[in-house]
């Protein structure tokens, strides 16, 4: 089994410099010998085992459990090489889990009302201090928006705040529904630069609580409001609607449902604007790993899987933007901002959990980085004539918000500047 490992990395990573130490103790090098020398080694034979027959699943389960030890470099580094690699595919004999994965595909994204809830609590119901040690100040959980490669973390999310306030064109007054929340800091955002009224829903509790806690804080409690509540529930019509980050955990057999949905939701004359993590490749089959141990019900949809539902509902398509690197690089300054905080990581919860995390965000870094996921950021209407008839509006109303934020809220100074 462990020549039959090395046979297939050997045809496998053509670029890079990674050194293997098997279970045996054996040391192999694998790539060209460029970039930076990675090593890594199996303190198992039985994991190594797991790897090589499923490697989908089994490698991130061998780093969690340290019988997959990085010796030189960082998991991260490991899944650059592996990510980088031309014609990135299984070889034949670990097809056949994948192959059950898609025949079951379906049933695993069957997110009626119940399994929805239980899914969002898994992952964003966890000690909230959690997020405060690796997210920007306004803790926001998806896409940050780099206007230029030197902004910070805090800065990018801003700007995406504002990139999809202009987009949405939100007028004062204006009622919006921001679907799936999160902890409330677009939805405040709109009410404060914006003068819109948000209803922001979400599953999560601990988001719930603490997002009410923040519109009471800052004395908009009357214009961002929030309820703990399924899309599929919500009442009324709405001038906007905003979905960030939320769209991923809708399941392709409840398309249908959610754009049907907007549509009641949204007035004739009014914008929507969904921002989702995508795929540039066919539709697929979620990572096992992230399904069983991140995001379970998740599932990165193919613009192919996005379009036609969106048609079938009657709602136009405007405008769709494609953001390819900016998540690599949130996710990179997540993973540094939580590796520097490894050791309060560790108090909340231990080291297999920090092994984990670290898995999942280096494994995502990686596949915006080098593998095929993207960002769809799509505009869509009832009828047409509601947006401009160019983009330039775009830059105009970033450039008004700007102006506005400047006034409003002044950037933090610290003690004795």
């Amino acid at each position: 089994m462990e020549r039959l490992l090395i046979v297939f990395l050997r045809r496998f990573i053509r670029y890079g410099s990674l050194r293997l130490t098997t279970a045996a103790g054996e040391t192999h090098v694998f790539g060209d010998g460029s970039g930076p020398p990675v090593a890594a080694r199996f303190t198992s034979a039985k994991a190594q085992r797991a790897v090589l027959f499923d490697p989908e699943l089994k490698l991130g389960e061998a780093y969690m459990d340290g019988s997959f030890v990085v010796e030189r470099g960082s998991i991260a580094d490991v899944l650059a090489i592996l990510f980088r690699q031309p014609g990135l595919d299984l070889p034949r004999w670990a097809s056949p889990p994948r192959l059950v994965r898609y025949l079951l595909r379906r049933l695993h994204q069957f997110n009626s009302r119940f399994r929805a809830r239980r899914n969002v609590a898994h992952h964003y119901d966890l000690d909230g201090r959690l997020y405060s040690l690796f997210l920007d100040a306004d803790q926001q959980y998806s896409c940050a928006y780099f206007e230029s490669p030197d902004v910070s973390l805090d800065d990018a999310q801003l700007a995406k705040k504002r990139h999809l306030a202009a987009k949405l064109l939100v007028e004062p007054g204006a009622s919006v529904l921001d679907i799936g929340c999160g902890w409330g800091g677009l939805a405040l955002y709109l009410a404060e630069m914006c003068g819109a009224r948000v209803t922001g829903i979400t599953l999560s509790e601990e988001q719930y609580r603490r997002a009410q806690e923040r519109a009471l804080e800052r004395g908009r409690e009357h214009e961002a409001m929030f309820r703990l509540l399924d899309y599929r529930d919500v009442e009324g019509r709405f001038d906007r609607i905003v979905s960030v980050g939320m769209f991923e955990h809708v399941g392709v057999g409840f398309y249908d449902a959610y754009f049907g949905k907007c549509v009641q939701l949204l007035h004739d004359g009014g914008v929507m604007l969904l921002h989702s993590i995508g795929r540039k490749s066919p539709p697929g089959v979620t990572n096992p790993w992230l399904a069983k141990y991140i995001f379970p019900g998740g599932y990165i949809p193919a613009l192919s899987e996005i379009v036609p539902r969106i048609e079938r509902a009657g709602l136009i398509v405007n405008d769709i933007e494609v953001l390819q690197l900016h998540y690599a690089e949130t996710l990179k300054a997540w993973r540094e901002r939580f590796l520097a905080h490894r050791d309060e990581v560790v108090k909340l919860y231990d080291q297999r959990f920090v092994r984990m995390w670290e898995f999942y965000l280096a494994s995502s870094e990686m596949a915006f980085r080098e593998g095929d996921m993207v960002v769809f950021q799509i505009q869509l209407t009832k009828r047409k004539g509601v947006t401009p008839a160019t983009r330039d509006y775009i830059v105009r109303e970033e450039a008004r918000l700007r102006h506005l934020e400047a006034e409003l809220a002044p950037p933090l100074r610290l003690a004795g500047e």
